[in-house]
């Protein structure tokens, strides 16, 4: 049966080949066979700039993604907290097309709106404001002069400081907010699917907004081993890698 592939929060690193070659297998026997997919944010654990492209951990995946294109199947990336700075030439490389956070999509005669999903997370002020940050053209402008490894350096340390922050934070401060949730549908005129990542809290919530019904389905991350969410026209379904 035709159908489409969502994954998220793959945090591919150094630290953990395991998971490359668990998403390269991914890619070969699951990823060709769909018709098309899409990659929801934190495919990295952090992009300093397009001009890191070329390095030896991002090569096999790089030429992986654009087997994968080359051979027909369409590949979405929408940018994550950890990859916002994924660029044209990262999508030239791979055959990706780069979408906006939110997109709205029609697949299958239903409605789905797709968002990495830190943006529904309000309730962590502090990293809402470090995002508005971060996310501002003109600051990632002033941050891409800098020598790659200049970047990378500062990033470790933002990652660093990120862990400790999270040390602390409780963990409904870290999931999303209900009402930025429904605020969202209701800005889309309430389509039939919500997916996004981010979280690492895997599930699907039927929602009801305004007499609206909702399914919201939340992809786990990529730490231990890999998965995948699968829609087709008759629904979704989780599939293990």
């Amino acid at each position: 049966m035709s159908h489409t592939l969502f994954i998220s929060d793959l945090h591919l690193c150094d630290s953990r080949p395991h998971i490359q070659q668990v998403f390269l297998r991914f890619l070969r026997e699951h990823a060709i066979q769909a018709e098309s997919l899409y990659i929801l944010g934190d495919f990295f654990e952090y992009w300093a700039g397009d001009d890191d492209l070329d390095a030896p951990q991002h090569r096999n995946i790089i030429e992986a993604l654009a087997r994968l294109t080359q051979g027909g199947i369409p590949l979405y990336v929408i940018h994550g907290n950890r990859d916002f700075l994924l660029a044209d030439n990262f999508a030239r490389a791979t055959g990706a097309t780069l979408l906006t956070d939110p997109t709205l999509a029609e697949l299958y005669g239903k409605r789905v709106l797709l968002t990495h999903g830190d943006t529904l997370c309000t309730d962590d002020v502090e990293y809402q404001r470090f995002r508005a940050q971060v996310r501002d053209s003109a600051w990632q402008q002033v941050f891409l002069t800098q020598p790659l490894a200049v970047r990378k350096a500062q990033i470790e340390e933002l990652r660093q400081r990120s862990e400790q922050e999270k040390s602390y934070k409780s963990i409904a401060i870290m999931d999303v907010n209900g009402d930025a949730v429904n605020d969202l549908l209701r800005r889309y005129d309430y389509p039939e699917l919500l997916i996004h990542g981010h979280t690492h809290r895997p599930g699907m919530h039927e929602i009801t907004v305004d007499g609206h019904i909702s399914q919201r389905w939340v992809l786990g991350d990529w730490f231990d081993h890999g998965n995948s969410l699968r829609c087709a026209a008759n629904g979704c379904a989780w599939q293990e890698t």
